[in-house]
């Protein structure tokens, strides 16, 4: 009996032993956050500050050096502060411009309109149109529109009359004007009843005629 007791003993105590430290790889297991955090510490990453500066392609310049942080981008000194750039007063853009570009320290114009626009319609440089018969326009190189509106002379006659495609009226009949209720040329005396000769007043075809009153045939007749 007490052999077999002894041996359960012995029995009891290997079995423990086959399982030691050794045998568990920690390779198997993934390290918590911890240990990951710990292995990072040994990073170095680079600090320009108060030493350098750089720009945005990842150059380093030196202080007191001056560079360009990117392409559009004024130049810059590098200082123990960081950059100092330049802040200059770009010329201004012309309100018509089409293309801007942005290729360096102020904004350029590549292209400006080319013509103009009047009522709708688009007109060349220098190109001259009519957009009525009494207007005369021209489309000047500042892509603006001058125009010039006739300015028509007083008509002769009292019953002057519009033709399309003209500005100014015409008197198709001549030079005329009214002796009471009755249109008569000018230049010669009208006989406007049996008793009123009239006439046009040189150069005011505006005004009445001037009549004057003869013996009436039909007094003549009694």
């Amino acid at each position: 009996m007490a052999l077999r007791v002894h041996g359960a003993w012995i029995l009891l105590f290997v079995i423990p032993a086959l399982v030691t430290p050794a045998a568990i790889n920690h390779e198997d297991y993934p390290a918590d956050e911890g240990d990951q955090a710990s292995s990072n510490d040994n990073l170095i990453f680079d600090d320009y500050r108060g030493k350098g500066c750089v720009d945005d392609s990842g150059f380093v310049y030196k202080l007191g050096e001056r560079f360009f942080p990117g392409h559009s981008n004024c130049p810059c000194v590098c200082t123990e502060d960081g950059p100092v750039c330049d802040q200059p007063e770009c010329p201004r853009i012309h309100p018509k411009c089409t293309k801007v570009e942005h290729n360096g320290c102020c904004p350029e114009c590549k292209e400006v309109k080319n013509f103009c626009e009047y009522h709708g319609k688009n007109y060349k440089i220098l190109e001259e149109f009519k957009p009525s018969p009494c207007e005369w326009c021209r489309c000047e190189p500042s892509n603006e529109v001058h125009c010039v509106v006739a300015d028509c002379a007083v008509p002769e006659c009292v019953n002057p009359v519009y033709e399309p495609e003209q500005c100014c009226p015409v008197c198709k009949n001549g030079p005329n004007c009214f002796a009471g209720t009755t249109i008569i040329p000018a230049g010669i005396e009208v006989k406007v009843d049996d008793c009123n000769i009239c006439h046009c007043h040189n150069g005011d075809w505006w005004k009445p005629a001037q009549c004057s009153k003869r013996e009436c045939q039909g007094k003549q007749a009694l």
